[in-house]
């Protein structure tokens, strides 16, 4: 069942694997509807009864978990029962008027930045994929040459929200490599998705401990790649600060450099190690999901004076956003997003290299071919504790000097209850808790205890 759909149809299944407008039982039926994705409101159906039957659905699956349950009360009962019942103990009719308060966008022009990137799928792929357009606005996602240009985009207000890597956020907030603004995560991009791509002269130095004096390059100091890569060199032994060179380099520019002998590897998202094994250039050492399998790595980002001057049409584009994510979260659609980013004003890259690393069967540049269909993925849940674990690598780094309130810093910037409510109107199902724990190379982070695991480094920057 979609979220547009009855939920008091005994008949229909509860589950939501319909379309992702949701107003076809299928993929298939949504295509024959209409030209893909751009599809409009069921004609007759008034925005009032859109909206309580959206509202309507929430609660049905919070109240029936289980599709059987919901099925037998229903045929025991029958829909007009039910919905009586239903709205004895839960507003159903405030909650539809506060839905449906949510109001048009003050703002439907609107520019969003992205650098060109599979980590931008979700916002490249919103645009000619119709999902913006869904949620009444008229977005421009412009191509920027770099990270810090689009961090100065951003704070300029030339673009209402942007494509950042995950801790830039976190970093402008706090006034590092530049003015401290209040700046809000809704929804984290891409979870995976990265890897170690080393020079073809490297091939025989698979181990770590022998790349010292090697020069890597990163896209940006406050990234996870920076982090990342710092963590798999200090497991190995090396000092990155002093056993290798490690130089930002913006995402486009990392293969031609490899290619000249400027770097003998990067740290860097996809496709760019995909495009580096394309070119012949290069080879992949590892996917970081090897260092940590469902990190985060870029977020969509906007300013907090954005969201309190333009409430509804922040509402607007985090739905667009997390209604995207979820679209590209299915295997099953990876091959026609890979021909919808490929374009010269999106990515601009082969289809071939978008699905090598969408589907996750690809080449790894030393003649064999690998399947990996987790090799990047989409969450968009801003886990709080993706945020404690930032803020530990900026200060195990030096980025960050003295006491930190991880937890505050955390619940400031990356926006969970929000993103929360977002999904169950959405009907899409939110984790109970913004914080959980997990591995970084066999390493348990609890978020409750971030300075007991920054201690428990033996190389850091202070040492």
């Amino acid at each position: 069942m979609s979220t547009f759909d009855d939920p008091f149809d005994a008949d229909r299944a509860l589950t939501r694997s319909g379309c992702a407008c949701g107003q076809h039982g299928s993929t298939a039926e949504h295509d024959q509807a209409a030209r893909a994705l751009r599809c409009e409101p069921v004609a007759g159906v008034s925005e009032e009864k859109r909206y309580e039957g959206i509202v309507a659905s929430a609660v049905m699956r919070a109240v029936f978990p289980q599709d059987v349950a919901r099925r037998a009360f229903l045929k025991s009962v029958g829909a007009a029962t039910a919905l009586a019942a239903l709205s004895e103990f839960f507003p159903l009719k405030m909650a539809t008027e506060a839905f449906a308060d949510a109001g048009p966008p003050e703002k439907k022009d609107l520019k969003v930045g992205f650098i060109p990137i599979t980590c931008a799928t979700p916002i490249i792929m919103a645009a000619p994929l119709g999902f913006y357009a869904k949620q009444g606005l008229n977005v421009e996602v412009v191509k920027t040459a770099g990270w810090a240009v689009i961090r100065d985009k951003t704070i300029n207000k030339e673009y209402a929200a942007a494509h950042m890597l995950a801790p830039m956020p976190i970093a402008i907030s706090l006034g590092l490599g530049a003015n401290a603004i209040p700046f809000t995560v809704p929804a984290i991009e891409n979870i995976n998705g990265q890897g170690i791509t080393l020079a073809m002269k490297h091939k025989d130095k698979r181990d770590p401990k022998d790349w010292k004096g090697m020069k890597f390059a990163i896209p940006f100091d406050y990234s996870m790649h920076n982090y990342l890569l710092r963590y798999y060199l200090a497991e190995h032994g090396l000092d990155p600060d002093t056993d290798v060179q490690l130089r930002s380099v913006p995402p486009p520019e990392m293969v031609a450099n490899l290619r000249a002998d400027n770097i003998d590897g990067f740290l860097a998202p996809d496709n760019i190690c995909q495009r580096a094994i394309y070119d012949g250039v290069g080879f992949l050492h590892i996917l970081s999901k090897e260092i940590w399998d469902g990190h985060p790595c870029c977020s969509f980002a906007a300013s907090r004076e954005f969201i309190t001057t333009a409430p509804n049409s922040f509402a607007a584009l985090t739905r667009a956003i997390v209604d995207a994510t979820g679209y590209a979260a299915k295997a099953e659609n990876r091959k026609q997003i890979a021909e919808a980013i490929a374009p010269a004003n999106y990515i601009n890259a082969p289809v071939t290299v978008l699905e090598q690393v969408l589907t996750g069967t690809y080449a790894d540049g030393l003649g064999g071919v690998k399947t990996d269909p987790k090799r990047v993925d989409f969450d968009p849940f801003p886990w709080q504790s993706f945020a404690v674990w930032m803020l530990t690598q900026m200060k195990r780094w030096g980025q960050i000097k003295g006491d930190v309130d991880y937890k505050a810093v955390a619940e400031q910037v990356y926006l969970a209850t929000d993103t929360t409510r977002v999904m169950a109107e959405m009907g899409l199902k939110p984790p109970a808790t913004s914080y959980k724990s997990f591995s970084v190379m066999g390493k348990t982070f609890d978020p409750a205890k971030p300075d007991d695991y920054l201690a428990s480094f033996k190389i850091r920057k202070s040492s």
